[in-house]
């Protein structure tokens, strides 16, 4: 599996991974070799880039950084690639979705209580013909780590409500709890620091879910079914 962070302004995949201190080697002097962590073929801006730096590069030029990323790393035979999209619909989202190869799905966070901002997702993914396999709502709801209180701060529904919409699945919800923040920042997938745990279930129920999506996505139905006698 690869993952490619798309997010040029503020790359996170690096410290999610711990790997922030990986840079980036050519074999031949013009592809990057991807950078391995966990089993993931990834790349990102951030292992060129350090943390102090900051990108002030216009639309144009992130673009054409993402597509060197996308199409000159030396990506290995992958089954799934994830592009970890920033949000929005602008210069980053577009020429991502419009070349990443075999475009078989996309897949959108919903969070918060903004429909406007979700919907532009949806909408710009059916403008490129990207098919949208599920809603994923992120921060669906608060635990707290003392007592295990669940508290939907951000509302309840709006996710159910913008797939029955748009014709497509609530994949997952994924909660917010101080653990998740504690195993990224320190550089270790809550799957990895914690594979028991009902955190683990969760993302792995999902990761179940959007594979069987593509699996169907990629389906090719035939328009005869012949049947012969033996």
């Amino acid at each position: 599996m690869g993952i490619l962070d798309a997010d040029i302004y503020g790359p996170s995949i690096p410290t999610m991974l711990g790997a922030e201190d990986s840079r980036p080697t050519s074999p031949d002097g013009t592809h990057m070799a991807p950078i391995m962590k966990y089993g993931l073929a990834t790349n990102s801006i951030g292992y060129t880039v350090t943390d102090d730096n900051a990108m002030v590069w216009r639309g144009p030029m992130a673009s054409k950084a993402l597509m060197q990323m996308l199409q000159e790393t030396l990506w290995p035979d992958l089954d799934y690639t994830v592009l970890d999209m920033p949000p929005g619909t602008g210069d980053i989202q577009r020429p991502g979705a419009e070349h990443s190869g075999d475009r078989r799905g996309g897949g959108h966070h919903a969070a918060g209580h903004r429909a406007d901002r979700r919907q532009k997702g949806i909408v710009m993914f059916e403008k490129v013909e990207v098919p949208v396999l599920g809603i994923v709502e992120n921060m669906s709801m608060h635990i707290c780590s003392n007592c295990g209180h669940h508290e939907p701060i951000f509302g309840t529904g709006g996710a159910q409500k913008l797939a029955e919409k748009y014709h497509t699945q609530l994949l997952g919800q994924l909660p917010l709890h101080i653990t998740l923040r504690e195993d990224l920042d320190n550089g270790t997938p809550t799957v990895v620091a914690r594979p028991d745990s009902e955190f683990t279930d969760i993302y792995r129920q999902l990761a179940g879910r959007v594979a069987a999506q593509m699996y169907w996505q990629g389906e090719v139905i035939p328009g005869e079914i012949a049947f012969r006698a033996v």
